[in-house]
């Protein structure tokens, strides 16, 4: 039986149906759509209802494409974000977009509040410090008198939202849950002390149910406008991190891995999390995985930043800029001539990213990026970069040493950060599969329903299904060079 993944990133979604025969897997978009945030005023928003709107569409037409024959649906997302529910069912208002300035400030109003520190926060939930976690966003509603707080009965992650508007049903999915810095890893239950400190109500939160789970079916009233049937729905590695992570293709039991796209999400998978006064001087963070897991890893900021120069360069040429030219641009420019920290603060939502860019460099005295080819060099260098100290530190805190690096995610289709990274490392990068985040959303509901037996089978039909690209390091002595500088820069122990 074939199974439909809705997989949602911040710039776009997609359903894609699975498919498994004589022990391979294959896949097929079925529909794809933009997910664009909205600007209101000074706040910015998703705009749910129209992604709610597009998740039916995927499902009438996987369902209509192949004949019915559509075993059981998955939805995947990015991670922090939420609704509140009323106590009528009613949802309180359209979810804040993880870029929002609200919670600016946040991280250190939390550690000013009574009891806490960053110590005591990080030995609780093993996550690392990012302002927009769901504990800051909670923290500013508070703050800020939000009324939907006072009326709220219960809080959905985003995936959670989507599968209650076509369930009825509400659940808290684990992976999601483990990221909103409330959980508690050690009791394996959300942590009561840092809700109650931030001033929310502990009605709020579900109990988390665990990848694979069934959440229900399609409700009357979705197959009735559809015309599908009562589909059931599964709780897959709802963050779309932990569904990348599933569809890693590797070979060893001890793998470092890259999900490559807006975000480059970074590290390791183990069986417990690592909490230790290193991991948090080091702000990497233990969000859950599937099949009884843990991902050690950093968010690293990721494609987003070429992503919004190439938004910029568009917006003042008037015309489209293609991907090409830009990444031949960057090739044909002078190499290492300078560096960004692609985790500065600036570059998380600035109104002009090349400027962005422009100024942190003047300000480290370095050459300014002034064409667009030396900006794209600059951003893919920087990246390269910072994932060698990235996976440098991985190694670190869990004692073991990695051959290589498995990419997966749509930014392998950048080729040029993918020779880069390699480069960097000076170890071989495995590139593939571009799928990741639906092909690992794709595995849990087949593991759930029995059609694959474990992970480990589910990777090697991967392995088998998809092709990897290998891409070895070049200009060894040149890139330890270019990394002695950056680290300097940065200051990186």
């Amino acid at each position: 039986m074939k199974a439909l993944a809705i997989d949602l990133g911040a710039g776009s979604g997609r359903a894609v149906v699975g498919s498994i025969e004589e022990g391979r897997i294959s896949v097929r978009e079925a529909h794809r759509f933009p997910n664009e945030p909205v600007a209101v005023g000074n706040r910015l928003y998703w705009d749910i209802l129209r992604l709610y709107h597009e998740v039916k569409q995927g499902i009438r037409l996987a369902v209509r494409q192949e004949d019915g024959c559509i075993g059981s649906i998955g939805i995947d997302s990015w991670a922090v974000d939420f609704g509140l529910i009323s106590a009528s069912g009613e949802l309180l208002g359209n979810p804040y977009h993880y870029r929002d300035a609200h919670t600016a400030d946040a991280i250190a109003e939390v550690l000013a509040l009574p009891g806490l520190s960053e110590a005591e926060v990080f030995n609780r939930t093993g996550i690392q410090f990012l302002n927009f976690n769901t504990i800051y966003q909670l923290h500013a509603l508070v703050r800020d008198g939000n009324p939907a707080l006072a009326k709220a009965e219960r809080l959905l992650m985003i995936p959670d939202l989507l599968r209650y508007f076509l369930t009825g049903e509400m659940h808290s999915e684990f992976t999601n849950t483990t990221t909103t810095q409330l959980f508690n890893p050690i009791r394996g239950d959300w942590d009561d002390r840092l809700i109650g400190a931030i001033g929310i109500d502990r009605k709020l939160f579900l109990p988390p149910v665990q990848p694979g789970t069934r959440v229900g079916r399609l409700r009357p009233e979705v197959t009735a406008e559809l015309g599908v049937p009562a589909i059931p729905l599964i709780a897959v590695g709802e963050h779309d991190t932990a569904s990348a992570v599933a569809a890693v293709p590797a070979l060893d039991e001890h793998f470092a891995y890259l999900s490559c796209g807006t975000w480059s999400l970074m590290g390791t998978e183990v069986r417990a999390p690592v909490i230790t006064d290193e991991a948090r001087a080091m702000n990497f963070t233990n969000e859950g995985g599937v099949c009884g897991t843990y991902r050690l890893l950093k968010n690293i900021m990721g494609l987003w930043i070429l992503e919004e120069c190439k938004r910029r360069w568009e917006k003042e040429r008037g015309d489209r800029l293609d991907y090409a030219e830009m990444l031949a641009a960057a090739e044909a420019a002078p190499a290492f001539r300078s560096f960004i920290d692609p985790d500065d603060g600036r570059f998380l939502h600035p109104p002009d990213m090349p400027e962005a860019i422009r100024s942190y460099c003047r300000e480290r005295r370095q050459p300014v990026p002034e064409s667009i080819g030396e900006t794209v060099r600059c951003i893919l260098e920087s990246l390269a970069l910072k994932y060698r100290y990235v996976l440098e530190c991985t190694e670190r805190l869990t004692g073991k040493t990695y051959k290589g690096l498995h990419m997966v995610g749509g930014g392998l289709r950048n080729e040029l950060l993918c020779r880069y990274t390699a480069a960097a490392l000076g170890r071989p990068v495995w590139a593939g599969p571009t799928e990741g985040s639906a092909l690992g959303n794709l595995a849990v509901q087949w593991i759930a329903t029995g059609a694959i037996k474990d992970i480990a089978e589910a990777r090697a039909m991967i392995r088998a299904s998809f092709p990897v690209r290998t891409y070895e390091p070049a200009d060894r002595e040149a890139w330890t060079e270019a990394y002695r500088k950056f680290a300097a820069l940065l200051a990186l122990a």
